[in-house]
């Protein structure tokens, strides 16, 4: 679910015509080196790690689960942004990396709804646009699937786009609960997209906006609806130094709000569903246990995390 993190990185684009004025245009690109993308591979097992020890016996599988009031709130209606820790975003060499948690209970809705919508990357482009305009799947696997978008950036006085690609594997860990991790195989920016000279530049060079892109989506069906999780990662170019002090508020500000819309954007395509209405029309909106596991789409099989 990389959208909110684009429209993040987006707006803090929106400041490069006032770096344009500070800096000289080599100082604008960039290229993504071996050691920044060691650190994000590092980071991205550790994110693993995290997620598995989430499966122990006796710890909670929720973030909303930690604290009493957090889940309250959601319960409620609320949805909930945090950035995963006080550095955010975390410098790393020559990078920064952006870790976001959000959170939005769906009344109503089924683990099946849920990952029904979540697992149709075709409509991406509708359940998330106008960050997304393009999206197809490429393959669905017995363990793993790989899918395509195009990411546009809409920051002033700039014509860029991203062209990627993706893998994404879900887990089932009961009747209740599962989890789905996407990330980014291939990143290519689009210079001058929508132009004549559009032209897609190589992988790990361009402004740097995104080199990496990285989720991790957790799901519990109780209390008459699914709690949904989304924790966002992303990796993009450092920012110079006598820049911080402006850039890095905007990210953190404008990350929340972003991270907000694609909760938001993903309930309101569950609940727009045609098997959700379909579902809910049906039952008067409730499902017992037995139509539950019957409405969980074939494709949706229990996998492992390939290593």
């Amino acid at each position: 679910m990389p959208s909110s993190l684009l429209r993040e990185m987006n707006k803090i684009t929106k400041t490069a015509p006032l770096v344009a004025l500070l800096f000289p245009a080599s100082v604008i690109a960039a290229s993504l080196g071996p050691a920044t993308a060691k650190t994000w591979e590092d980071y991205v097992e550790s994110a693993n790690r995290r997620m598995e020890q989430r499966l122990t016996a006796g710890r909670p599988f929720l973030w909303v689960d930690e604290v009493p009031d957090r889940l309250a709130r959601v319960r409620a209606g609320e949805v909930l942004v945090s950035p995963t820790s006080a550095e955010n975003p975390k410098r790393v060499p020559s990078g920064l990396i952006h870790d976001w948690i959000g959170a939005v209970f769906i009344p109503n809705a089924t683990l099946a709804d849920v990952t029904q919508v979540v697992s149709d990357y075709a409509r991406y482009k509708d359940f998330y646009k106008p960050a997304v305009t393009q999206s197809r799947p490429i393959v669905s696997g017995e363990g793993t699937d790989r899918f395509s978008m195009l990411l546009i950036n809409k920051a002033l006085m700039l014509k860029t786009a991203f062209d990627t690609d993706y893998e994404s594997w879900y887990v089932r860990v009961d009747a209740q609960r599962g989890y789905s991790v996407s990330r980014t195989t291939r990143v290519q920016e689009v210079e001058e997209y929508g132009a004549p000279p559009q032209h897609l530049l190589p992988v790990g060079q361009g402004s740097g906006v995104i080199w990496r892109l990285f989720s991790i989506v957790r799901y519990v069906e109780r209390d008459g609806g699914v709690y949904f999780e989304l924790n966002a990662i992303g990796l993009s170019r450092d920012i110079p130094a006598s820049l911080r002090w402006f850039v890095e508020p905007i990210a953190r500000r404008v990350s929340k709000g972003a991270l907000l819309t694609t909760l938001q954007q993903t309930e309101s395509a569950v609940q727009s569903s045609a098997a959700f209405a379909l579902r809910k029309a049906a039952t008067g909106g409730t499902l017992t246990v037995a139509e539950r596991g019957s409405a969980m789409p074939r494709d949706l099989r229990a996998a492992h995390r390939p290593h």
